[in-house]
């Protein structure tokens, strides 16, 4: 009933409430009353039942515009209430009044039982009255609030979204100037074709940084690129393995998610010659992205500013309901990612 416009409402809602009142309550009224008393029956019920839906109604608005908002519910139906007492009674009497005017002697003096049970049918109509005007304008109140929270939390994760792509490519540079510095000295030639490398990479850079998805396949090819800068520092000592299905080539995952993990594992990990690092990147049976690497924990501490899988399991938070998973056992550190499909 909450759905049908207003407008309907307001000869829809009287002329079944007559229908209900008459069939529940005065049934047998009806099957034994004389015509007469029948038509003024009805014209005093739905004429009074038309005048107080309308009443109501622009009471309770009146209310509402009074002591608007879900913060002020309990201050609405306290006025609302004091004024049903009022309004009842009112109801009930204009009601008699009308039969008075009609001529219907019966109603000349109103007695104790009269009044009771008169009083009960009219509260029960107010009770509706109140359930539908209200509770219409307490959903609608729950529904902006949600839409207008739902617009917040959207604003809050997005900005967030924006702060964390923004903290990538600066680790990212801080990462690779440090191993360039260090392949200076050690091969200038080498450095050179390194810088080549480093710039086709910031091509790319540039080209995912303003998406909040890739595919999967392009990804992988700036992972080989990536790898190839990590085997010009670290030779023989890493190792990194793409064993992934054409068929997931063209799902997608937040840009730079596997240059993280990829640079998560370098820094927590010994990568030496004659034990090399081994990252293997596949998928599962279940569609995950299987990131994994044999666990050999540099001694000491490990400086970090905070990215990586933090980095990654925000950024998709904000962009699909499935998790993360990161295990830790048998040896092997492994991160299992979402898949998503590429959006339009």
């Amino acid at each position: 009933m909450i759905r049908i416009r207003d407008t309907y409402l307001r000869w829809i809602g009287p002329i079944g409430l007559f229908l209900f009142g008459n069939v529940f309550f005065r049934l047998s009224f009806w099957l034994s009353s004389p015509p007469r008393a029948l038509i003024d029956s009805a014209v005093v019920g739905l004429g009074a039942g038309i005048a107080f839906w309308q009443l109501n109604r622009w009471l309770i608005e009146r209310v509402q515009d009074r002591f608007p908002g879900l913060e002020r519910t309990r201050q609405r139906l306290g006025l609302l209430l004091l004024l049903s007492l009022v309004v009842v009674n009112g109801a009930v009497f204009s009601r008699f009044g009308l039969h008075i005017l009609l001529g219907s002697r019966q109603y000349w003096w109103l007695g104790f039982v009269d009044y009771v049970t008169s009083l009960g049918i009219q509260l029960f109509y107010h009770v509706v009255y109140f359930t539908i005007y209200e509770g219409r304008y307490i959903l609608r109140q729950w529904q902006q609030t949600y839409q207008e929270k739902e617009e917040i939390t959207k604003l809050q994760w997005q900005t967030r979204f924006n702060s964390l792509k923004s903290q990538v490519n600066p680790h990212f540079l801080f990462n690779s100037l440090n191993a360039l510095s260090a392949l200076i000295e050690e091969s200038p030639g080498r450095a050179s074709q390194f810088v080549d490398e480093l710039s086709s990479m910031y091509r790319y850079l540039l080209q995912a940084n303003d998406q909040e998805v890739i595919e999967l396949g392009t990804e992988l090819k700036f992972i080989e690129s990536y790898t190839y800068l990590l085997r010009t520092r670290h030779g023989g000592g890493i190792n990194v393995l793409l064993d992934v299905p054409d068929t997931f080539l063209n799902r997608a995952l937040p840009p730079l998610t596997l240059q993280l993990l990829v640079e998560n594992a370098v820094k927590h990990n010994m990568v030496l010659v004659d034990s090399p690092l081994l990252i293997q990147i596949s998928t599962t049976e279940a569609g995950q992205l299987k990131v994994s690497n044999n666990l050999q924990r540099r001694n000491g501490r490990v400086d970090s500013n905070g990215v990586g899988l933090s980095n990654i399991v925000a950024r998709y938070r904000m962009l699909t309901q499935a998790d993360v998973i990161v295990r830790d056992q048998d040896g092997q550190f492994t991160v299992l990612l979402p898949l998503l499909q590429q959006r339009a």
